[in-house]
């Protein structure tokens, strides 16, 4: 029976005291109100599982979360650093390997930004307040739906063709972010402070993130909305087809 509802999956969040997937509902309402049928992926780094679920999905959403271990990214973690999950790194590092072979729109926030950058050989900053100091507010407080900050959105990237070019008012939840960008991505929005806080890649069809929280703020802010919308607008247009591009693809299968 054909579809007409994108399906999309949302990468688990993890309670390290029950030891336990969860989800914000933050991001399955968005991913709906946009048009999209959204699935929890299940906990697992089994990489033939993996490859079984990215061949029923039409796109991947890497959601917020832990610290990404700083070995992935070839450094040495620092006090400053929160806590990692590795099954989590190795799940997402599986996901997006596959991803990039299919050529699947992706899209990622916060934690999602940071690891596409680190998938594509980028570094993180582990500690923002020790590392890149300043005076702009990377972690707000609650309530989460409002701008703390702005980022000014590059003139000719796609994120300007949907928002337009200039001021964007963002919320900011995060202590790490982008150091050197990854091979291959683009920035497409940046801090005041000269944070990337937006990034794609050109030469795949749809691989996004930012490093605000559009799953807060898109009931209020249109803007935030739209973004999603281009994202689950894309994975629409592949529910006919899931063949693989002739794409050279970097070796991602350990994190």
């Amino acid at each position: 029976m054909k579809r007409d509802k994108p399906i999309i999956g949302v990468t688990p969040l993890w309670d390290d005291a029950k030891r336990s997937i969860w989800m914000l509902p933050g991001y399955m309402n968005l991913l709906k109100a946009c048009g999209a049928l959204p699935v929890i992926l299940p906990f697992t780094s089994d990489p033939t599982d993996v490859a079984a679920l990215v061949d029923g999905l039409d796109g991947l959403l890497l959601t917020g979360g832990h610290d990404i271990n700083p070995a992935v990214y070839g450094q040495t973690r620092l006090p400053s650093c929160g806590p990692a999950n590795e099954g989590r790194d190795t799940l997402e590092c599986l996901l997006f390997s596959k991803a990039l072979e299919r050529d699947m729109p992706v899209f990622g926030i916060c934690r999602g930004l940071q690891f596409i950058n680190v998938m594509m050989d980028g570094t993180l900053f582990q500690d923002l307040p020790s590392q890149h100091p300043s005076s702009v507010r990377h972690h707000m407080s609650p309530p989460y739906d409002r701008p703390i900050h702005t980022v000014d959105v590059l003139a000719g990237t796609p994120l300007a063709g949907v928002v337009g070019e200039g001021v964007l008012k963002v919320n900011s939840y995060h202590h790490q972010g982008i150091d050197r960008l990854g091979e291959g991505l683009e920035a497409m929005a940046v801090a005041p402070d000269g944070l990337v806080e937006a990034v794609c890649m050109p030469l795949r069809r749809f691989v996004w993130g930012v490093q605000w929280h559009p799953e807060f703020m898109w009931r209020k802010y249109a803007q935030q909305r739209a973004i999603l919308r281009s994202f689950v607008d894309v994975c629409r247009q592949g529910l006919d087809s899931h063949t693989p591009p002739d794409l050279e693809t970097p070796d991602m299968s350990t994190p």
